[in-house]
């Protein structure tokens, strides 16, 4: 119960801190304009999003989360941090805002695949309940394998689509390339099953990239242990106190299976993502923040 009160409290504050600070940045856009155009709103979603980065590395709630001593307290306060904040709407006259954070490790990065060839075969057995073939795998090594001089890529995507970026997989966007790709192929469309959205997230770091199984989603735990959806659903359902293998009660297989991927039970990294609306006008602003370091990376900006 006190550990319960104390991560309440981290996440009381920090609302009660960054509603402050969005609130006089909103003030502060208001007084400097009534009108509004294209050039002026993107000026005004700076401010905002420098407030809400500012409020992020300035969080001392935040700082408590990483902290502590104790490894329970941790995954137990960012749990219900996390829950709360899931969704923080502000409103000021003519401007509207909305927060979301999530954790930025609840999903596969499938630029990990050259990682471990166990990678490449779960995810094969994963698209193999939609009857995808195995060579979309292939396609998508090719989007992440970089420029070869020999042209030995897996696919002859690159003959239609000379200029397509190699290095990685960028985006959803970056992503339907090579699903329209496999499409016109295959001559089917079965790709359209796969819930990509609650599937995959895309970062460039490779090596690094550990999921969190405290906020792994349904069709991950399906693509990490090959199970089906009620096992899956049902350890997505138990998550949140996760705290060692122990705790998942899984099989021989499901275990094996699992160490083809990188994973822990606290990644204290968050997905934020912003979307402003004025007059008409739209933006979204995505990036993930590391607690630990106070940094964002990964910006995406959607107008």
């Amino acid at each position: 119960m006190k550990k319960n009160g104390i991560a309440l409290l981290i996440t009381m504050l920090f609302i009660i801190a960054i509603t402050v600070a969005i609130g006089v940045g909103f003030k502060q856009i208001n007084l400097a304009s009534k009108s509004v155009n294209s050039e002026a709103f993107m000026i005004e979603t700076d401010i905002i999003l420098d407030d809400v980065l500012n409020i992020l590395q300035d969080s001392k709630e935040l700082d408590l989360i990483i902290k502590s001593k104790d490894k329970n307290i941790q995954r137990e306060a960012f749990y219900i941090f996390l829950s709360q904040t899931a969704f923080i709407p502000f409103e000021s006259e003519d401007i509207k805002m909305s927060l979301e954070i999530s954790s930025a490790r609840a999903k596969f990065n499938p630029n990990t695949l050259l990682n471990k060839k166990g990678t490449q075969d779960a995810l094969i057995t994963y698209l193999n309940l939609y009857e995808i073939n195995a060579q979309y795998v292939n396609m998508l090594k090719d989007l992440m394998g970089g420029i070869k001089e020999d042209f030995s890529y897996n696919s002859d995507i690159f003959n239609q689509k000379p200029y397509l970026f190699r290095d990685y997989i960028v985006s959803q966007a970056h992503l339907n390339e090579i699903n329209n790709f496999y499409i016109q192929t295959y001559r089917e469309n079965k790709l359209k099953n796969i819930d990509f959205k609650n599937l995959f997230y895309y970062s460039k770091d490779k090596k690094k990239y550990t999921l969190d199984l405290n906020y792994a989603t349904t069709p991950v735990w399906q693509l990490l242990l090959g199970c089906d959806k009620i096992r899956a659903q049902q350890l997505h359902d138990e998550a949140g106190a996760y705290s060692s293998i122990k705790d998942l009660v899984l099989s021989d297989d499901e275990k094996l299976s699992l160490k083809n991927f990188k994973t822990s039970f606290f990644e204290p990294i968050i997905y934020v993502k912003v979307e402003i609306i004025k007059n008409g006008l739209n933006t979204q602003i995505m990036f993930e923040y590391n607690l630990t370091t106070k940094k964002g990376t990964n910006f995406v900006y959607e107008i």
